[in-house]
């Protein structure tokens, strides 16, 4: 894996790695996620962080033990726990001297040929600027019309938007298995797979977990979707002790996901 190859990339990090099992955010992941970026950064590389948390974050200020159902219950937790999600990133990027920015985005934002052109160019000027955009989907103006369904789904849709060369889908499980390693002690982790194969969405399972939207279903959905701007994506462990600097000195972590 070179420079060249990984100049621009995205991160997605789920709501089970921000957060403290789902009792509002974990500052000490965020810092070390922070840490991560400051070395890529210096390393030369454009970032861009899609993370979940907001709404996990909401409940805990709220005090709601369960994730409601409600669209307009969740989209308020979402209002709450942004600002949470904003701080955190925000003392913990400082720390590291780096700059970080928040960009929210729905799914007609980005169908928009307009606002699409606007949302690139300001993404462009940001990463020229060294700075790191943190994005996430706009919880408190989304309806189920208009959701991106998932944050992989939103971080694909980011690459393709400002052509990264690199998508990274951090989670709670190693990569991709032949089977749900929870309930198959057979299941065995795969290196590497083709982006866009239809044998990895009859693989892939269903959510991981009542406070996480996406399962590794949405992760193989995305790395095809990111595929067709010519990007590969890497499913790996968030839990990996400096996972993404690893990943980027060449180490393979995880599942590596590449065109034909």
């Amino acid at each position: 894996m070179n420079d060249k190859q990984t100049k621009r990339i995205v991160v997605k990090v789920g709501s089970s790695l921000v957060t403290n099992n789902g009792e509002g955010l974990d500052h000490a992941a965020i810092a070390r996620w922070a840490e991560q970026m400051a070395t890529l950064l210096t390393a030369g590389h454009e970032v861009l962080m899609v993370s979940s948390g907001a709404i996990a974050e909401g409940m805990q200020r709220l005090g709601w033990t369960k994730r409601p159902q409600e669209i307009h219950q969740l989209q308020a937790a979402a209002a709450v726990g942004q600002m949470g999600l904003v701080q955190v990133y925000e003392s913990c990027f400082a720390r590291f001297n780096l700059r970080s920015a928040q960009i929210l985005l729905t799914n007609s934002d980005l169908a928009n040929a307009e606002r699409n052109a606007n949302a690139k160019a300001t993404l462009d000027t940001l990463l020229q600027l060294s700075v790191v955009p943190i994005i996430n989907e706009n919880d408190t103006v989304v309806t189920d019309e208009i959701k991106f369904g998932d944050n992989d789904n939103l971080a694909a849709l980011v690459v393709n938007l400002i052509h990264a060369d690199l998508l990274i889908i951090l989670t709670d499980q190693g990569g991709l298995y032949t089977a749900d390693p929870r309930q198959n002690s057979e299941a065995m982790l795969l290196s590497h797979a083709t982006a866009g194969d239809p044998a990895l969405e009859k693989m892939a399972g269903g959510a991981g977990s009542e406070l996480s939207k996406g399962g590794m279903l949405t992760k193989v959905m995305a790395a095809k979707l990111a595929s067709q701007t010519g990007a590969s994506t890497i499913i790996a462990s968030g839990h990996e002790s400096d996972v993404i600097t690893r990943l980027l000195s060449g180490e393979l972590i995880g599942t590596r996901l590449d065109l034909l």
